[in-house]
C-alpha cells in the first residue's frame, strides 16, 4: 500500500508529465492551459521546456502565458536558462527571453544586455532589448545606457522609434545631454527622432506622431533658412 507522501509524489509526477506533453500539443488552447498549469504549480522540471517552447511558440497568448509561468518559478532557476537563450541564433528565442527577463526584473541578468544586442539586426529583438535594459540596468549605469541607446536614434518606423523614445525617457534626467547632442547630429533622421523624443518627454499626452511631424517641419524650415543665407 502506497504511503500518503508517495501518493502525493506520484500525483505530482503525473501532473508534470501531462503538462510537459501538453506544451507540445498542436492546439493553442491546450498549450495555453498547460502553460497556466506550469505557472500555477511551479516545478523546476518545467523550466527547460517553458524556455524551449518560448523560442518556437507561434501563438502570442500562449507565449505570454509561458512568460508568466516562468516568472512564477524561482529566479535562480529561470534566469540562467533565459540568459543562455538570449544568445540563441533564433530571433524569437532572443526576443521572448528578453521579454521574460524584463518581467522577472532580476538584475543578475544585466551582463547579457550587450551593445550588440541593443543594436540587434532584428527590430523586434532590439525593441525588446531596449525595454529589458531599462528594467535591468544597475543603479548608476543609466547614463552609459542612454548613450548606447542614443546610437539607435532614427532607426526604423514609427513603432520602433516610439519604443526607443519610451526607453530613453524611462531613464530619467540622465538622457537630457544625450538627446541635446543628438539634435545636432548630421543625420536628419537622428535629429528629428531626438527632437520628437524631447517633445514627448515634455508632453507625454501630446502624441508621438505629432512630435515627429513637428520635428520634421522644424528641420525643413531650418534647412530652408540656411539655403536663403
Amino acid at each position: 500500500m502506497a504511503m500518503p507522501d508517495q501518493d502525493t509524489d506520484m500525483h505530482t509526477d503525473t501532473r508534470v508529465t501531462q503538462a510537459l506533453r501538453a506544451l507540445e500539443d498542436g492546439r493553442p488552447s491546450v498549450r495555453l492551459r498547460a502553460a497556466m498549469a506550469a505557472g500555477t504549480a511551479p516545478d523546476r522540471r518545467y523550466t527547460g521546456k517553458l524556455v524551449e517552447r518560448c523560442a518556437v511558440e507561434p501563438d502570442f497568448q500562449v507565449r505570454e502565458m509561458l512568460t508568466w509561468a516562468l516568472t512564477r518559478h524561482p529566479a535562480g532557476t529561470a534566469v540562467p536558462a533565459l540568459v543562455e537563450e538570449v544568445r540563441s541564433e533564433r530571433a524569437q528565442a532572443r526576443s521572448q527571453a528578453l521579454h521574460t527577463l524584463s518581467k522577472i526584473g532580476d538584475r543578475r541578468a544585466w551582463p547579457v544586455i550587450t551593445r550588440a544586442l541593443l543594436a540587434d539586426a532584428d527590430e523586434e529583438v532590439a525593441r525588446t532589448a531596449w525595454r529589458a535594459a531599462v528594467v535591468l540596468v544597475p543603479e548608476g549605469e543609466e547614463a552609459g545606457l542612454a548613450e548606447v541607446l542614443a546610437t539607435q536614434l532614427g532607426r526604423g518606423g514609427r513603432e520602433t522609434q516610439l519604443s526607443l523614445s519610451r526607453a530613453l525617457i524611462a531613464l530619467g534626467e540622465v538622457v537630457t545631454p544625450v538627446l541635446s547632442a543628438a539634435t545636432a547630429d548630421p543625420d536628419p533622421r537622428v535629429r528629428a527622432h531626438a527632437v520628437a523624443t524631447e517633445r514627448l518627454w515634455r508632453d507625454p499626452d501630446g502624441g508621438f506622431e505629432l512630435a515627429v511631424e513637428e520635428a520634421k517641419r522644424v528641420r525643413v524650415l531650418g534647412t530652408a533658412g540656411q539655403e536663403e543665407r
